[in-house]
């Protein structure tokens, strides 16, 4: 179970932030938002996610 979302200071580009902000708006998302997002697709894509496992399957 999670406790809540870590907090951490990211310093970007005012140039690739202003990017960000409007794609986040072309998204109705924050630019907090969309970062977690590309973030979160990132991940996925390099298969660097945690894998789940079946504990039910395993206690069998």
């Amino acid at each position: 179970m999670r406790k809540g979302k870590k907090r951490f200071l990211l310093r970007i580009d005012p140039e690739l932030y202003e990017i960000l902000e409007r794609w986040a708006t072309d998204e109705f998302r924050s630019v907090n938002a969309q970062i977690e997002f590309l973030l979160k697709d990132a991940v996925r894509r390099a298969g660097r996610e945690k894998r789940k496992r079946s504990s039910q399957k395993d206690e069998t």
